[in-house]
């Protein structure tokens, strides 16, 4: 029995790494400048993860054919259980200094660098259960936000007050981002009530909102289209339906749509 278990799981393992070794899983289409060494770094996290598990899965099945006895139980590894736990640390600790290493380039050009000064600001807010954004009007300053203003009734999304902040005037909200192609984006972000996240599979970025701080990323889009935004946190009862879309335009169907959102604030 335990030579058949050996045999099982090694053919398990080989099995498993086979729609891998094949590409099988396709990611979707990259819309975004920095998503080229996201894709690299996933292939190396794959490709690292998925030999080291495949090894010790061979390791293991040699470790039972070789070591179980004729009643099916297994014998004493020679040298017992320590050096097996520090070949594991030594391990583990590599395969992990690995995957950081190989990851700086790809994250830091997200999250360690700073937005360009010609960015263009969007404030993305999260609340339950749907986005909204804001974009700054002509004078290109955002209104101070008021949270005893907010009201979703009157849809008054961030709280702000135009008859008394004069920079709030000209600001206009929406529940689609819109954005032009080949224009960095800073996006900021808070959440309004409880923690969520901001997750668009082809920008390949996932960040979450967390309440109480501002967050905040930056990015490039590079192909026009339509693609959706989903909150990725379980945010309470709704949070299956909380969606949004982020719309790439070019800058000249972008300056139209965002004429058309002002004349309806």
């Amino acid at each position: 029995m335990a030579k058949l278990f050996a045999v099982t799981v090694i053919l398990i393992a080989i099995g498993s790494a086979i729609p891998i070794l094949m590409h099988t899983f396709v990611p979707p289409v990259d819309i975004s400048t920095h998503g080229p060494l996201i894709d690299e770094q996933m292939s190396e996290t794959m490709a690292e993860a998925g030999i080291s598990f495949l090894a010790a899965q061979i390791i293991l099945g040699v470790f039972v054919w070789k070591f179980s006895r004729t009643q099916g139980r297994i014998g004493s590894f020679p040298g017992g259980a320590r050096g097996l736990v520090a070949a594991a640390v030594i391990l583990v600790g590599v395969e992990v200094f690995a995957l950081g290493a190989f990851g700086a380039r790809a994250w830091a050009g997200i999250y360690f660098t700073a937005p360009g000064p010609n960015a263009m600001r969007i404030q993305a807010q999260a609340g339950q259960f749907a986005f909204y954004f804001r974009y700054p009007g002509p004078d290109g300053k955002f209104g101070p936000l008021h949270p005893d203003l907010i009201n979703e009734g009157t849809q008054n999304f961030f709280g702000l007050d135009p008859d008394h902040d004069p920079e709030a005037k000209d600001d206009i909200v929406t529940a689609e981002l819109a954005v032009p192609v080949n224009r960095e984006i800073h996006l900021l972000m808070h959440a309004k009530d409880v923690g969520h996240s901001f997750f668009v599979r082809e920008l390949r970025i996932q960040q979450d909102f967390v309440p109480g701080l501002d967050v905040s990323v930056h990015f490039t889009t590079n192909k026009v289209g339509r693609y959706e935004i989903v909150c990725t946190q379980l945010c309470g009862l709704g949070h299956y339906n909380m969606k949004a879309y982020l719309n790439v335009m070019s800058q000249a169907d972008f300056d139209a749509w965002l004429k058309q959102q002002a004349s309806q604030q």
